[in-house]
């Protein structure tokens, strides 16, 4: 009696054990699904307030606030570009190490961006928009060079596997076409071998008389007389 109720206690810390843990797992899940939602709130409300800066406002204002608005948009695609293409092909996954180096100076760009929005003194940051453009232009462009570089990789792979699944599909197709048509032509075959066995023989016995019969073993040979 002893030994089962220590049996039935342990089995009951087992399930709370369990529960507890699928809890804490569920908790943790949840939590991390509102903070992806948030951040993505977030991302989209600033990159809505950088569009109507951008179109919206002339002068350092509007040229800082498109140069975020590229610098993010380039990198945001290029990041799900690369996250999605390394799922099925594992030579991508150097490609997010080069990316996840380009992501900290595209971080620490939009900091800079971001700071001299709320700078007062609008000369000298006008007189730091070309160097800014420059900077940019660098990392825009190193993203997007990795990002067409995926997607001109997985196209291809993409085109060689439809044609060689093509050119499987094109064999398959004849082998089941002449499988359609054997039947018949080895019908046909066999009729017209036939045909030409039947006409044959006639001529052959017309040119080669049939020879006398070789008598059994078992047979008396004939008498000279008897043969006329």
């Amino acid at each position: 009696m002893e030994a089962a109720l220590i049996i039935f206690a342990l089995m009951l810390l087992a399930v709370v054990g369990l529960g507890a843990y699928l809890t804490v797992k569920a908790v943790g899940a949840a939590k991390r699904g509102v903070e992806r939602t948030v951040v993505q709130a977030r991302r989209t409300v600033e990159d809505t307030a950088l569009r109507a800066k951008s179109f919206g406002q002339v002068g350092v204002v509007g040229a800082l606030a498109q140069l975020r608005l590229d610098l993010r948009t380039s990198m945001r695609a290029t990041q799900q570009a690369l996250s999605e293409g390394a799922r099925v092909d594992a030579s991508l996954k150097e490609s997010l190490v080069l990316f996840e180096r380009l992501s900290a100076h595209g971080q620490e760009l939009d900091v800079e961006l971001k700071r001299l929005e709320q700078e007062p003194d609008r000369q000298r940051t006008a007189e730091r928009l070309p160097e800014l453009r420059e900077r940019t232009a660098k990392i825009v462009e190193s993203a997007d060079s990795l990002r067409w570089a995926a997607r001109d990789r997985a196209r291809r792979f993409a085109e060689d596997d439809l044609s060689d699944l093509s050119a499987r599909i094109e064999m398959e197709s004849g082998a089941l076409r002449d499988w359609q048509r054997e039947p018949a032509d080895d019908l046909a075959a066999a009729a017209a071998a036939w045909d030409a066995a039947q006409a044959t023989e006639p001529q052959q016995e017309a040119l080669n008389p049939a020879a006398p019969a070789t008598p059994y073993p078992w047979e008396k040979a004939r008498r000279p007389e008897t043969t006329t």
